[in-house]
């Protein structure tokens, strides 16, 4: 398992002291408060100052002292040290985990591996095998059983076949 997990998405700058809007990754936007450090293109930053609204969070970075320097970081992803996440609920999954396992039907048929995984009201799945991208949704009956440490995400060969869609 890495041991950096990307938990945000920077926005934009806010204002002109260095604030950064960014974009929360994770299930409750709430959980960015809890991070004390954070990485962002190889650089560690220290947090200053957090707070948070129904859509996004705003993050004071120790050394982004002006607006300049907070554009610089515009698009990045924001990454912590997976130790200093907050735990998950069972059969809750870090989607850098998830990201390489292969996909098995229950019979063990391999379809192939987790390319990506796009967030939405239910992740969407991206499988590749071979050249081909295919999406599924991560929704009850489809997924069986995901495990992370052996690698292996395990599918209803039936419902996988009802929404499996080619790219």
């Amino acid at each position: 398992m890495q041991s950096c997990i990307v938990i945000a998405e920077v926005l934009r700058p806010q204002g002109i002291r260095g604030e950064i809007k960014v974009k929360p990754l994770l299930d409750d936007a709430e959980d960015i408060r809890l991070f004390k450090k954070v990485f962002i293109k190889g650089t560690e930053y220290k947090v200053l100052r957090c707070r948070t609204d129904a859509a996004a969070a705003y993050l004071a970075l120790a050394g982004v002292a002006d607006r300049n320097a907070a554009e610089l970081l515009r698009g990045a992803e924001v990454e912590a040290l997976r130790e200093d996440a907050p735990p998950l609920e069972e059969g809750r999954y870090y989607i850098v985990d998830v990201i390489g396992c292969a996909v098995v039907t229950e019979k063990g048929e391999r379809l192939g591996e987790i390319a990506d995984v796009l967030s939405a009201h239910t992740d969407i799945y991206v499988l590749k095998e071979g050249d081909k991208e295919y999406m599924f949704p991560a929704a009850e009956g489809v997924l069986l059983d995901v495990d992370v440490e052996k690698k292996i995400v395990t599918v209803s060969k039936k419902r996988i076949g009802e929404v499996l869609v080619e790219q």
